[in-house]
């Protein structure tokens, strides 16, 4: 299995934080793992609302202080 690509979106406000995750996962095989690290707190909801949208599973949300991790597995097909 390869290596989750891990999206560094720290200091981005919306709607880049998601923008970079869409642009990451466009590209990303199928059923990849692919890790937000956001300091917006809207990214906790935006990430995961967008990922749903678009057939991909919401593995975990996490809060850590002011960061937020988001990890989404890409759609299977």
């Amino acid at each position: 299995m390869s290596e989750p690509i891990v999206i560094d979106a720290r200091r981005l406000l919306c709607p880049l934080p998601v923008i970079r995750v869409q642009q990451a996962a466009e590209s990303a095989p199928p059923a990849h793992t692919i890790t937000a690290i956001c300091t917006d707190p809207g990214a906790m909801h935006d990430i995961p609302a967008w990922a749903r949208i678009h057939g991909h599973q919401v593995l975990e949300t996490h809060q850590d202080g002011r960061e937020y991790t988001i990890s989404i597995r890409t759609a299977v097909g």
